[in-house]
């Protein structure tokens, strides 16, 4: 199925995945991003949907699908480690009477239920997406017992002015499981300075040892366990030597939470805003929490100025944009 309008096309592949296209002045087009919604991994790698691949206006590649490394890292995201017992990241779990990292039975996925909605309203790209949350299966090929159900909205919007784009991600996830969930990360667990969990990017290795920077100031390595309301990476790719810049803003209400950014620049490039990173929060029984970033993906390499400029232009669309969408999102 096939929509077209004067900002993007969408191709739904029915029970797949819906792509994102956007014309290029030259008339040809650039695929910016394909969400994947019922994806084929196994279940150590907690299946579950995710944006791969991610391109900038220019056609770049910005994300990794099942680097090596971390075959469980996929592009752009959902993706929590420390749910109560359960592991929604994938791999091993990390237990400090462990001594480290084990593998365990744990490893849960996010469901698809049904697409809502694919279409161009008011200027992006939306899909609407609901989804359960299933512990991992006792017996093999059954149907582990439900945790979360999920109502998600995933968007693309232009960022003219800025020669960039925006994905957006607005998560809504309630509690079905009928006792209270200690959400928490392996720092949780008793890793230092490994809070992990929530939105996850994963960059292209070629963007090794990139610049990171943190809208508190910090550089580098320090941007990981600080606050703030984004952080940027701007990195190199093969080939060209051509540079492109990924900044996370993080817009999530407040619930308790003590967000703190989970980021690297070696052995491999990768943001993520994490809610739980060095604290536990316990989801009550009938509660839905509320997890809202924007991301934005431009060309070009990118210093800090130019990241805090891409960030507010993020920031600012998407709040035009709310009101328009909450009627998807609710």
């Amino acid at each position: 199925m096939t929509g077209k309008s004067a900002a993007f096309g969408l191709r739904h592949d029915i029970d797949t995945s819906v792509t994102v296209t956007t014309p290029t002045p030259a008339g040809a087009s650039v695929e910016l991003m394909r969400y994947v919604y019922r994806p084929s991994e196994a279940q150590y790698e907690s299946p579950r949907p995710y944006v791969h691949p991610i391109r900038t206006l220019g056609g770049r590649l910005v994300t990794v699908f099942r680097p090596w490394d971390h075959v469980w890292h996929k592009g752009v995201t959902l993706a929590l480690p420390v749910v109560g017992g359960d592991n929604f990241w994938g791999g091993p779990s990390f237990r400090l009477s462990a001594g480290g990292y084990v593998d365990l039975p744990n490893n849960g996925s996010q469901d698809h239920d049904r697409i809502t909605v694919v279409a161009e309203h008011d200027g992006s790209a939306v899909i609407g997406h609901e989804l359960t949350w299933h512990r991992q299966p006792t017996e093999p090929g059954g149907e582990g017992d439900t945790v979360f159900t999920e109502s998600r909205v995933v968007s693309a919007t232009l960022l003219p002015e800025q020669d960039a784009w925006m994905l957006g991600w607005h998560t809504r996830l309630t509690n079905v499981s009928g006792a209270a969930i200690d959400m928490g990360s392996p720092t949780t667990e008793g890793r230092e300075n490994a809070g992990y969990g929530g939105l996850f990017w994963r960059g292209p290795r070629s963007f090794t040892g990139g610049d990171l920077v943190g809208s508190d100031g910090a550089d580098g390595e320090d941007v990981r366990g600080g606050r703030g309301p984004w952080a940027g990476f701007s990195g190199r790719h093969d080939g060209d030597g051509g540079a492109s810049t990924v900044v996370f803003v993080d817009r999530t209400p407040e619930q308790r939470f003590d967000t703190k950014w989970f980021a690297r620049s070696q052995p491999f490039a990768c943001l993520n805003p994490a809610p739980f990173f060095d604290r536990v929060r316990a989801v009550d029984v009938g509660e839905t929490i509320e997890l809202l970033h924007n991301v934005v993906v431009a060309d070009g390499a990118s210093d800090r100025e130019r990241m805090a400029a891409l960030a507010d232009a993020g920031r600012r669309a998407a709040e035009l944009a709310d009101t328009a969408l909450e009627g998807i999102r609710s």
